[in-house]
């Protein structure tokens, strides 16, 4: 059913908010934890851009984009949500991701973001629940994207 997909898109909002106010509430902008030394940090940050710190301060455009990926995630979600899951749960994750940082573009005119890894000497760009989800909804749909690509030149070459 569609409605699951909806829950678990307001669960990944949930969780984002609710960590984000934690970050927002309890640790002062720049300050970090370590967690695992030398990998992982929660690290308070804001970022008034978008990933990896680009159009900074461009929030009519993040408006309008958000809204565009909104309308189109939950037209797809109702067209196609029910023929399967690995559509549903990606097209759910994202869904959740976006609003997640859409509501903080709306309240803040910024997005709270405080997971921080390093990867060896490489400090990768500090990010959030919402992104996570964005990001692993992306790369899952893209994975049921190759693998019905494929499977339709098999069946398109007999084998």
């Amino acid at each position: 059913m569609v409605i699951y997909y909806y829950v678990l898109a307001l669960l990944i909002i949930g969780i984002d908010q609710l960590t984000k106010y934690l970050v927002v509430h309890y640790m002062e902008i720049g300050e970090s934890i370590e967690v695992i030394p030398s990998f992982f940090y929660i690290t308070s940050h804001r970022n008034a851009g978008a990933a990896f710190g680009i159009l900074q301060g461009q929030m009519w455009l993040f408006y309008i984009a958000t809204i565009v990926v909104i309308f189109f995630v939950v037209y797809y979600l109702q067209k196609h949500g029910r023929e399967s899951r690995m559509i549903g749960i990606p097209l759910a994750l994202i869904l959740g991701g976006a609003i997640g940082n859409f509501i903080d573009r709306l309240l803040f005119q910024e997005v709270v973001d405080f997971l921080n890894v390093y990867i060896f000497t490489y400090n990768y760009p500090i990010f959030n629940v919402a992104d996570s989800a964005l990001v692993v909804g992306v790369i899952l749909l893209m994975m049921k994207i190759i693998m019905d690509d494929r499977k339709e030149k098999r069946q398109q070459h007999g084998n």
